[in-house]
């Protein structure tokens, strides 16, 4: 059950990123929302496992494949879902994410019929130019700084908060757990789109156990307001930095969502 949550693990993460690298908005926003239905198949799946009186880990050892066409990217996912299938059992939750996976695969092959559909991919490109202004170096270089530690933390706060949610009878602390995995998962795309404009899009960082395993809950709490509130000085800064009207009101956006979840977290305390 171990092997079947990593793989499930690293195709909601292969789903998720090939959302990001795919220019077309179409498919862009298809694929990210069958995304979501593969994260829900991860909690489902580890629900599952807590069930039985097992226990589950985020390890992987995926690679994110950094290809130059759309095809080469959607006949990655077919593989994958193909090799996560055959750890499935006949149980009633696994015909459900069999249905959802064949109409994921029938969506691919759609795609894959349509040659106009095979456009170049600039995601990994590594020109580091902001598409829709020309950015001065110093910007360009803090805007990559700040997308990469960003998208790590909402990562990496995505899975740490689903670990604990599965694990909480509260529903107060159930409620905001969902509340903080949703604003993070938005966070993670805003920032995984801009990542692939730029040319650097590249998977978060693997999270060591300790960083999920919270033995210290108030403790885990008060560094979670503390790690918000850092984010919150670096989209102040980012914003002020980056002359470009409409980065500059994101950023500014962001911010504002950062303190609604440090009120949220607090409320936890």
């Amino acid at each position: 059950m171990q092997e079947l949550y990593k793989q499930k693990h690293q195709l909601w993460l292969s789903v998720l990123f090939a959302s990001f690298a795919i220019n077309d908005e179409t498919i862009k926003s298809r694929l990210y929302d069958f995304s979501t239905i593969m994260f829900r198949h991860m909690k489902w799946i580890g629900q599952d496992i807590l069930a039985k009186g097992s226990n589950y880990n985020y390890d992987r050892d995926m690679m994110l494949y950094r290809q130059e066409k759309v095809f080469p990217i959607l006949e990655d996912l077919q593989r994958e879902i193909a090799q996560v299938q055959k750890l499935y059992t006949t149980e009633e939750l696994f015909f459900r994410i069999k249905s959802d996976e064949k109409y994921l695969l029938e969506y691919i092959e759609s795609l894959l019929n349509n040659p106009q559909n095979n456009q170049e991919i600039t995601a990994f490109n590594m020109q580091r130019k902001w598409p829709d202004n020309e950015l001065a170096q110093d910007q360009i270089d803090a805007l990559t700084l700040f997308l990469f530690d960003e998208s790590y933390k909402e990562y990496e706060l995505i899975l740490v908060y689903a670990y604990m949610q599965a694990r909480t009878n509260d529903v107060v602390q159930f409620d905001v757990f969902q509340d903080l995995i949703d604003e993070s998962y938005f966070h993670l795309k805003s920032f995984g789109n801009m990542m692939a404009k730029l040319g650097i899009l590249a998977l978060p960082r693997e999270l060591h156990e300790l960083t999920y395993v919270v033995k210290d809950f108030q403790k885990f709490i008060k560094d979670g307001i503390a790690e918000e509130e850092a984010a919150k000085e670096m989209c102040l800064e980012l914003s002020a930095a980056i002359k470009d009207e409409e980065l500059s009101k994101f950023f500014d956006f962001i911010n504002n969502q950062e303190s609604y979840h440090i009120n949220l977290m607090q409320k936890l305390l």
